[in-house]
């Protein structure tokens, strides 16, 4: 079976990408920040041998720092690409945010084809962050929309950093593609909230994906008044699909060259909290009694027909993804 370097395996989206390889029998090299992130990998995936290794890349933006983590006997058919900064706190946003984001991606790119000659595809994680726009939202949302924030932006507003790297980022590999005309092709993967069990290893409910920390906060009664906090983005989708939607454009001849909008739909923090109420009517004292609705009436639309075109994606329900989210985390 084919060979698959994974950055960011010890994540909780690249945790679900390496189980989904794992699943569909590849050999898979993921890498980790440090010896320890690994060693846990690899002991909770003891019965899978020589099928999984790791390989430590300390900091995605040193110059060369994938370098030799692409060099592998036998050597690799595809590369997925997860790892990326997203910070809560940070203090230099070109620093911390842009340029890592940017350097890390570009960098991957440069060291496949430098270094990598058998690598047929890469396939780079973006976001809905690169899509869409807040200021001016188009009827619908699709692989053509574009965030249009510029450098000074992202630069001045801390709120926009984020946004401002993966659209950086993004644009930066497929101008890398069309300048430097590589022997692979490239994919990107782009989807907004991301909800889904845990399969990462964590050491506490702190270490949560930042849209698994919403869920977490309705659990444990953190908003128990009428009034929601603000759901900011209107659209979702499972970990477990994201997943698949990585693999799939791996398999695919016909996904090359392509972004996709991952998405399973819409949802909002009253539909997340009924969904909780719904599957864990034990746990509705920690949840408010009548929640307020903040989903607009004129929300923007979104299409995902690529993504289950041409990938064959069927999406979870929210009530599904939530139900699981939960089960996942009352296991702390």
């Amino acid at each position: 079976m084919a060979k698959v370097l994974l950055t960011g395996g010890s994540g909780f989206v690249g945790a679900h990408i390496l189980n989904t390889l794992l699943e569909r029998g590849y050999s898979i090299t993921t890498t980790v920040r440090s010896s320890a992130k690994g060693d846990k990998i690899l002991a909770s995936h003891n019965l899978h041998g020589s099928k999984l290794s790791y390989v430590v890349v300390n900091d995605i933006a040193d110059e060369g720092a994938f370098d030799l983590a692409v060099r592998s006997t036998p050597s690799f058919d595809y590369v997925i690409h997860t790892a990326s900064p997203f910070p809560v706190e940070f203090t230099d946003p070109v620093k911390d945010v842009l340029t890592p984001a940017i350097k890390g991606t570009i960098g991957i790119l440069r060291a496949v084809k430098s270094h990598a000659p058998s690598v047929k595809r890469v396939v780079v994680t973006s976001s809905f962050a690169a899509i869409v726009n807040p200021a001016f939202s188009p009827k619908i949302y699709d692989e053509t929309s574009w965030n249009p924030v510029t450098w000074e932006q992202a630069v001045a507003d801390r709120s926009l950093a984020y946004r401002g790297s993966k659209a950086f980022a993004e644009k930066a590999a497929w101008e890398f593609m069309e300048k430097e005309k590589p022997g692979f092709d490239l994919v990107t993967i782009n989807p907004p909230l991301v909800y889904g069990p845990v399969a990462h290893h964590l050491e506490s409910l702190s270490g949560l994906n930042t849209s698994n920390q919403r869920i977490r906060d309705f659990v444990q009664g953190k908003h128990t008044g009428d009034e929601l906090p603000p759901t900011g983005t209107f659209l979702w989708v499972d970990v477990r699909d994201l997943a698949l939607a990585h693999v799939r454009a791996l398999e695919v001849s016909a996904a090359g060259g392509h972004r996709f909008f991952t998405t399973a739909g819409h949802c909002s923090h009253k539909r997340i909290v009924d969904a909780i109420r719904e599957s864990y009517p034990e746990l509705s004292y920690r949840l408010p009694k009548n929640p307020i609705d903040d989903f607009p009436e004129d929300c923007y639309g979104y299409d995902n027909g690529k993504v289950r075109d041409i990938l064959g994606i069927e999406f979870h329900s929210l009530q599904q993804a939530i139900r699981d989210t939960v089960a996942s985390l009352l296991r702390f």
